[in-house]
């Protein structure tokens, strides 16, 4: 009965990992169940005894990168703007296409638009942690949290680094820029070397 129970746990653990990678790279309707079974090595009727359908295995997926990126996000030292700053664009430099990619069709996802919306609560709520003795208090919080999520936002990324082509230190220095002007700190100079590229 372990043993049975190991093998259909590794078995389930193998799909996820196979469709997250898929998910990752392709826009959702264009990953089928097929792929997701044949990249995993299992048959198709395996990936719906698991999950029941494309949907199920997504949501899956969805929750084993959202674990992975409270991992990856946890290295954050709070209330360190570049810190902060720079564990975020390494996760953007990870999963950023993708991301957008995903918020881009988010009409197409039907039930699934809900991850997103978890994924815009997890984002604003590690920001009110990361960056909690820089907030105020009472009904101007939410409001700093809001300005602090549109300067921090993934398409904020896509933007510097895809459609106008910045290095990652230049995005991660503008994007510093626009954190300490969401908090009210005066940008200063940054203290490495000039950013060239």
């Amino acid at each position: 009965m372990v043993a049975r129970a190991e093998k259909t746990g590794a078995t389930r653990k193998r799909i996820t990992e196979a469709a997250l990678r898929l998910f990752l790279d392709k826009p959702f309707e264009e990953v089928t169940l097929q792929m997701i079974a044949e990249a995993s090595g299992v048959s198709h009727q395996t990936v719906l005894n698991h999950f029941e359908s494309k949907e199920g295995v997504a949501a899956a997926g969805a929750e084993l990168l959202a674990q992975r990126t409270a991992a990856a996000r946890g290295k954050a030292i709070p209330n360190d703007i570049e810190s902060v700053v720079s564990v975020l664009v390494d996760d953007y430099e990870r999963i950023g296409d993708a991301n957008a990619r995903w918020a881009a069709s988010a009409e197409k996802l039907g039930p699934l638009s809900a991850l997103l919306d978890d994924a815009r609560a997890g984002h604003q709520a590690w920001l009110e942690h990361v960056f909690a003795k820089h907030l105020p208090a009472g009904r101007r919080r939410r409001h700093s949290v809001n300005t602090l999520h549109a300067a921090t936002d993934v398409y904020v990324w896509k933007l510097l680094r895809r459609d106008l082509g910045l290095s990652r230190r230049e995005t991660q220095a503008v994007m510093e820029a626009l954190v300490r002007g969401a908090i009210g700190k005066r940008v200063r100079a940054h203290p490495r070397k000039a950013i060239t590229g």
